[in-house]
């Protein structure tokens, strides 16, 4: 066979000869071939013709056009195995397991030429102290227990985008107060501000669709006091804020790994599990040491105050001695019972203000229809009508 080398070297020698047939020998190549690329002009490799032809015979030609209209109709969504699993049960012994690979090649070159057309994805540039984000993942697949009880809960995780610098806190909810917790605790352990801060459609943070403002007074009167600019992604489209939502992976498979080794999930206490969660949040930031660097340097000075972790709500408390707060119930003393009450909504707690002064504080209770009851709250009227009773 002969080869581009072979005709470059007749190209090159054919003027140094005077007969053809010795241009020929000098290229190791016969006359009639020499005579067939002179006239042409062109190499070996430019004379090749394509190869468009099939060299076997198609065993699903009879059934193409089927298949064509299930991935027209499907918007190619079904995969290979199911449509040959289809095949082989309407026509019994024409179609093998071991053309799956046929068909498979079929339908990815089906799908090039004719499919439906594919969402494109652009590299990100990033550049020191522009960009973060948050986001928050659920924990709860790792199984950790609290002094043997279930621990259900969620992650608040935030990134720079640039040096993959992380920080973060267990939560309960992705309410606001637990995105403004999490995004103030980052900044205040960065020591800066990034210039923008970037979330997915967080309800805490994003109006819906259709609202004339995109994002919340209170998530804007964060954005305000940090001086950050608020950025979102698109409904339905969580690769746009890939950096943290690859981080959150790499987080809990580096704490499963951490769990197998220590050998047990169990922890005697929250603040055990958040020290140990910790640890591995800073092991994992030992690796970008250097962009960190980078980072912090151009990051913008904080404010002098943080801003409020809290939200705050006027309740009454009714004759029973309970009041109503985000759907769930909670019991105040019976000395308030008709008066109005302050409330302060933390991620985690409630603290109860009258007259300017703080009474006490209690626990966020999850979900919605659940009750917190304190019988201390009501025991010296309990105990007084018993004696009035003479049940004691």
């Amino acid at each position: 066979m002969v080869t581009d080398l072979q005709v470059r070297r007749l190209f090159d020698v054919r003027n140094e000869y005077e007969h053809q047939y010795q241009a020929a020998d000098a290229a190791g190549i016969s006359s009639k071939t020499a005579r067939k690329y002179l006239k042409s002009g062109k190499l070996p490799s430019q004379c090749r013709v394509e190869h468009t032809w099939s060299t076997r015979k198609d065993p699903f030609a009879d059934d193409w056009d089927f298949v064509v209209r299930l991935l027209e109709d499907t918007q190619a969504t079904l995969q290979a195995h199911t449509i040959l699993d289809y095949l082989q049960r309407a026509n019994p012994g024409k179609y093998h397991n071991g053309q799956l690979r046929t068909l498979q090649r079929r339908i990815k070159a089906w799908k090039a030429l004719y499919g439906p057309a594919k969402e494109i994805f652009f590299s990100q540039v990033y550049h020191p102290g522009q960009w973060a984000c948050s986001d928050f993942t659920s924990m709860n697949k790792l199984n950790i227990t609290i002094a043997q009880q279930p621990f259900e809960h969620i992650f608040y995780h935030f990134v720079l985008c640039y040096s993959n610098w992380q920080a973060g806190r267990i939560c309960y909810s992705e309410s606001f107060e637990s995105l403004s917790l999490g995004i103030q605790d980052a900044l205040w352990k960065l020591g800066g501000v990034p210039s923008v801060h970037r979330t997915d459609n967080l309800t805490s943070a994003v109006h819906k669709v259709g609202h004339p403002d995109v994002f919340t007074d209170k998530y804007q009167g964060l954005s305000d006091h940090y001086g950050f600019e608020s950025s979102k992604t698109n409904p339905a489209s969580p690769h746009e804020n890939g950096d943290v939502e690859k981080s959150n992976d790499l987080f809990k498979k580096a704490v499963d790994q951490s769990l197998i080794i220590r050998g047990s999930r169990d922890f005697d206490s929250l603040e055990e599990y958040e020290k140990f969660l910790q640890k591995i949040m800073d092991r994992m930031n030992q690796n970008c040491h250097k962009r960190f660097s980078e980072e912090i340097a151009v990051l913008k000075k904080l404010p002098n105050l943080r801003y409020d972790d809290y939200e705050t709500r006027e309740c009454k408390v009714g004759r029973g001695g309970t009041f109503r707060l985000l759907h769930n119930t909670y019991s105040a003393h019976s000395r308030l019972a008709g008066e109005k009450i302050k409330v302060r909504v933390f991620a985690d707690k409630l603290e109860i203000w009258y007259a300017q002064r703080h009474i006490e504080t209690l626990p966020r209770l999850r979900g919605e229809g659940g009750h917190c009851i304190n019988y201390r709250h009501n025991i010296d009227k309990l105990v007084s009508s018993c004696c009035e009773n003479n049940y004691i």
